[in-house]
Formats: C-alpha cells, structure tokens, sequence
C-alpha cells in the first residue's frame, strides 16, 4: 500500500514537473532582462499560431523615472530603438509600429521619444505551408536610455511559441497589446502635398481631422529644425503646417510621413507628397537653391551665382569709391601692359586672400557657437569707426594735403615693381572690406548657401565670389582689345584723382551715419571731433613731407594718437534708450519684427512682409527708398491688407541672424512673403518700384 501511494506520488510529480516545462517553453514572455535605469522583454500575443497567421509581438521597456527612449526620428540627438529579427526561412517580419511620441526638450536641442513604460509593436507572419511544430523568434535589441546622460544597452530576446491548427491567446497580455494599440497614431488614410521653400518645410493637409492638432512630428530625420516654431495655420477647409529647415538637409524625400497631435495626445499619421514649387517672383535660380534639391552638378552653378555676386559688386555704390584708386592704377599703365597684369595679378590675389580670410574667421566665430552672418564685421561700432577714419584718410590723399599711401593706391606710375604691387594688393583688400555692406544679386544665395556647406566647399565660394569682383581688371589686363580703350596718361590723373576724393569723403559720412545709429548721436559727435584731429595730423604730417621742423611731426603723431583715443571712447558708448522708441512711436507703416509678433500675425491668417534690413546695408536702403517706402507701395499694402514688419540688423541680432538662416541666407537683405494657404515666398534682393504690387496681384489669384 505504501509503494503504491509513492509511485503515484512519482507519477503525479513527474507529470506536473513535464506540464511546467512545457509552460516555461511555449511562454508568452522571454521574461526580464535588466540593463542600466531600464528593464526590457519581448511579449507574444500568442501562445499557440497556425501555419499562415500573422501574429503581433511587442519589445516592453520600462526605464526608471526622468529616463526616455528614442521614436524613428530621434531628433537633434540620440538613437531609435532596432531590433534585428532571427526567425525560421519563410516567415517574414514588419517593421516596428511607433507610438506617438513626445518632444524633450533640452536647450538648445529637441528630441523626440517616450518617457515611462513603452510599447513597440511589430507584425510576424508564418507561410501556409509551416510544417514545424513549434515557432522560434529571436530578436537582437539596441537601444538607448537617456536622462542627462545617454546610457547604449543591447540585449538578446527569445520566444519559443507552439504551432498547432488552433490558435491559442495570451489571455494574460491582452491589457498590454490593447494599451500597445491605443498608443499608436491614427493612420487617416489622408495625404497632403508638402514643399521645400524659403528655407522652410511646408505642408498642406486639405481633409479635417477629429481633433485640431496642436503639433506635429516630421519622422524622416534631417528635414526640420527641430527646435524650431512650428507653425499649425488653418486655412478654411486646410491646414498649413511649416517648419523651418533642418541646418543639415540635404535632399527632400518623395513622400514624408508627419504625426500630427492634438491637445489629448492623440497622434493622426499623414503621408504628404512632395510637389514642384511654381517658380515664384524670386527666380528660379533663387528656387532651385532655397528649395534645397542641389545636385552635385548644381554646386557649379552656385559658384556662377558666386562670381556673378561679385562681378555685380563693382557696381555697388559702397564699392565704387575704393575702386576709383584701382581705375587710376589702370590708367597710369596703360601703355605698359606687363605692369598692367602685374598689378591685376596683385589686386586680384587681395581680393580672393580677403574673401577667403574673411570666410575662415566667419567659419572659426560660426564654429565657436557665434551666431553671425555675413556683414557681421560693420556690426561693430569700432570697425565702423575705424573706416571712417580710413575712408576720410585717403580722401584728404587724393586731395593731395598728403602724399602718403601711395603704395596703397598705387597711383604713381613711376612706383617701383615692389611698391606697386604691394599697393594693388592692399587695394584688393580694402575693395573687399568696404564691400561687406553690400549684397548683390545671386550672392546672398551662394554666401548663404556655403555657409551651411563644409568648410571646404564655403571656401571655394567665397574665393569664386572674389574672382567674380576681380574679374574686370584682369579682363582689362589680359584682354589687348579692351586695354586699347583706356585713355593714355597724362595732367588729366591729376584733375580726376582730386575728383575721385568724394566720393570717399561721401562714404566716410555714410559710414559716420552708420556709427551714429549704432552707438547713439553723443558717440557720432565725439567721432566727428577725432575725424578733426585725424584732418590736422594728415595736414601736418604734409608739412612734414614738404620739410617743416620735428615739431610738426610730433604734434601730428600726437594729434593722430588723440583722435584714436576719442575713436576707442566714442564706440564704447550705447545709444540713448529712448531713441528706438521713439521711432517706434512715430506713424509708420511698418512693426519692428520679432518671431512672436510674426507667428501671431500667421496664425490670424494675416499677409505678412518681412523685411530684414541694416543701416550699413546700401542695397537695403536704395529698396526701402526706391520700392517699399514709396506711396505706390504704401497703397499696396493697405490694399491687400499686408503686415509690413522690418527686422534691424544694424547691432547684432541673433534672433534676426537665426531667421535669417532659416532661409539660407547668410546677410541682408532678405525679403519674406507670407501669404495664407501659401508657402512662404522669397522676393528678389534688388527690387522695383512696382515688385510689392505685382506680387501682390499674383499670389492672390493662385
């Protein structure tokens, strides 16, 4: 009796002990694995498939409190979680269905991911004629947990699940699958199309969703700034949503996938189709390049715009004055042609060097995490000063109170090789330095465009933007045709080099105009009193050419170390406080630009003009006078009931320079139409007195 007893006790145990294996190999969970502030298992729907069914199965993470994991399009930083599928020949696996995700933001970055427990679901599916009995999933993980560190994990996960012709559920992990579910965004089924321009992402969603979305999530990465506003415009039976460009993109895919979210958190998935921008009043050149579809072979033509923008900068009234001196160079050799190339040789390498200087230090200060553009340099009131005084120099030169600088300007044909060639070079140098105000046609696009490029390649803009302004002295130099039209030399150099010191005089009041807006009318007087003593010190110092005592040598060097005592005081001064106010007082069709104001005025649905301008800026002050200021204009604004809003970079703006980089523009001016239902449309930099009408008529009947 009691060997009966314990061989059923045997039996029972036995059996008991077969049942729990059997439990433990066709589980519905792989069970925990613990890695650093997170825990991770890979969960079946199932415990029994049938050959031909597809079946759901999730990766489960639970990350310790304040520690997220990453969506498909991580953001300005991290990861998304990967799972590499080990499965029998013939079954197939999906890819992962992501939960709507949540932004995290972490100054100056924005990520995108899931905080707390999270769910990621993916589909596998046996093939009708599966003969094995059981089904063994393996799942390879990577993944990374973030807080304020970043913490990389990987793991191994395996699911052995029985395969029979009834199907059998995890009854246990249904309240999982079903939370899984309802994380996911809704797919609508809707589309949209979607453009790149004026440095923005623009969508147009024309079907209603449930809910009026708050935000959006763009999954392809590298397309959007991350960072920046997003902006969600109803448009009737539309929905507008932008986004400025990611500092990175490359290419705009055919079709991009967005979640866009509403106020409960509910995610709708969109697919939107890329369309063809109409070439706007812009230009194509202006589309092409904002638009952001430059192929390899496009690079080229961005050097033509490069050397195009500088060919265009002689023209340019800042330029033109620097170059009187080069054209007296000209034309005191013109019957010696080897002189001739010499010094275009020498001006043209002052120039290319003066560029290229000019884009490394912009390149080193943008790397040291400055935001700056281009003209960043007459943003400072010292430099400002200090050509002033430059400007005001030669010109009492030319007016022949002194004789000094004649190596600078090179106006003597009886100057040696060496002297003569030092002076084209700093002759080239000086053209690019007064240059900078200016911003020709096609060259805001190029600078704008090297800028976001590797420094390799924003170099090699630069240096085609210099051979473009150096392009007509070594065309006369090397072309006999052309250098047979220049006048021989004779008294009339004379005659004409007094002449040509206005012009200079005129841009040392320009540029005094600049300083005083700037560092305030207390700073322009203080500096008018140096440009005094600068005026004596030459006038003495030409007395001393003409063979005065050591006294007037002294009192000129001190004369000239007083006026750059008062230069150094007088740019450390602020202007008044109240002097923009008062501007801002006054009647005017235009409001100061701020990245609020402009976002309100959109979402009213409101037309909006942006204008980016600075006081140095001479081509944004001949527009304002010739085109946006005029009655004409003024009419046109009123009449299509447009919000003119005007940004000063005159001091440096970061907020300004960051917009203006949305745009790929690296100086002013810079242009913006907002239209609603439109994407943003970018103006040409040179504009006519009927540009603002004519756009007007045009967009509004699209």
């Amino acid at each position: 009796m009691i060997r009966l007893r314990s061989g059923l006790l045997l039996s029972a145990a036995l059996a008991l002990s077969s049942i729990l294996a059997s439990f433990s190999l066709h589980a519905s969970s792989s069970g925990w694995q613990q890695a650093k502030h997170i825990k991770a298992e890979l969960v079946s729907e199932y415990r029994t498939v049938a050959p031909g069914q597809t079946i759901a199965v999730l990766l489960h993470f639970e990350p310790d409190p304040g520690w997220h994991t990453y969506w498909q399009n991580p953001g300005d930083s991290g990861l998304p979680s990967i799972i590499n599928w080990q499965v029998p020949a013939g079954v197939q696996t999906a890819d992962i269905q992501w939960p709507t995700p949540e932004a995290f933001l972490i100054p100056p970055l924005v990520n995108y991911g899931y905080a707390g427990q999270t769910l990621l679901l993916s589909n596998i599916t046996l093939p009708p004629d599966y003969t094995h009995d059981t089904l063994t999933i393996m799942a390879d993980v990577d993944w990374l947990v973030c807080e304020e560190i970043c913490i990389p994990a990987d793991a191994s996960f395996e699911l052995t699940i029985a395969v029979a012709d009834q199907t059998e559920l995890a009854t246990s992990q249904q309240p999982l699958f079903n939370k899984a579910r309802a994380a996911l965004p809704i797919d609508t089924g809707f589309t949209g199309d979607y453009s790149i321009s004026g440095g923005a992402f623009s969508a147009v969603l024309n079907d209603q969703l449930p809910q009026p979305p708050v935000a959006f999530f763009v999954a392809a990465g590298e397309l959007v700034d991350h960072a920046a506003p997003q902006q969600l415009i109803p448009q009737h039976d539309r929905l507008l949503l932008q986004q400025a460009l990611n500092t990175y993109f490359s290419s705009a895919p055919e079709q991009a996938e967005v979640v866009l979210v509403d106020a409960t958190g509910q995610g709708y998935t969109v697919y939107f189709q890329q369309r063809q921008q109409d070439l706007l009043a812009s230009g194509t050149t202006e589309i092409l390049v904002t638009g952001g579809t430059l192929s390899p072979n496009s690079f080229w033509l961005i050097l033509l715009m490069a050397a195009g923008g500088g060919l265009i900068l002689n023209l340019m009234p800042c330029v033109f004055p620097v170059l009187s001196l080069k054209a007296l160079s000209i034309a005191a050799n013109s019957q010696q042609r080897q002189l001739q190339r010499r010094d275009a040789l020498f001006y043209a390498a002052g120039v290319v060097l003066s560029f290229l200087a000019l884009a490394g230090l912009l390149i080193a200060l943008r790397a040291a995490g400055n935001v700056i553009g281009w003209g960043f340099q007459l943003q400072s009131p010292l430099l400002v000063a200090l050509l002033v005084y430059l400007l005001l120099a030669l010109g009492l030169s030319l007016s022949g109170l002194v004789q000094f600088g004649l190596g600078l300007m090179n106006t003597g044909g009886a100057l040696t090789a060496k002297s003569g060639g030092k002076g084209s070079f700093f002759t080239g140098v000086l053209a690019v330095v007064v240059a900078s105000p200016c911003t020709a046609p096609f060259m805001g696009t190029a600078l704008g465009y090297a800028v976001t490029q590797s420094p390799l390649v924003a170099l090699l803009v630069f240096a085609a933007l210099g051979l473009g302004m150096a392009l007509p002295f070594l065309l006369l130099a090397y072309i006999p045709a052309l250098a047979r039209l220049l006048p021989k030399p004779g008294a009339w150099m004379d005659t004409l080099k007094q002449l040509l010191a206005w012009p200079l005089y005129l841009s040392a009041v320009w540029l005094l105009w600049v300083f005083g807006r700037q560092a305030g009318i207390d700073a322009m007087a203080i500096l008018m009193i140096g440009m005094v003593s600068l005026a004596a010190a030459i006038w003495l110092w030409g007395r001393v050419q003409l063979g005065a005592g050591g006294f007037n040598k002294l009192t000129a060097l001190g004369l000239l170390l007083l006026a750059l005592v008062i230069l150094w005081q007088g740019a450390k001064l602020h202007p008044e406080a109240n002097i923009s106010s008062h501007a801002d007082n006054k009647a005017q069709h235009w409001q100061s630009w701020s990245a609020d104001k402009l976002s309100a005025l959109r979402q009213q649905g409101k037309p909006v003009l942006v204008n980016m301008t600075a006081d140095w800026c001479i081509t944004c002050l001949v527009n304002e006078r010739v085109a946006l200021n005029t009655e004409r204009s003024k009419a046109a604004l009123s009449q299509y009931n447009v919000s003119y809003l005007k940004g000063d970079w005159t001091r440096r703006d970061s907020d300004i320079t960051a917009y203006l980089q949305q745009y790929q523009r690296d100086g002013v001016p810079l242009y913006v139409l907002y239209w609603p239902g439109q994407p943003p449309q970018v103006l040409p930099q040179i504009l006519t007195p009927d540009t603002l009408r004519q756009t007007f008529e045009s967009i509004s009947q699209q």
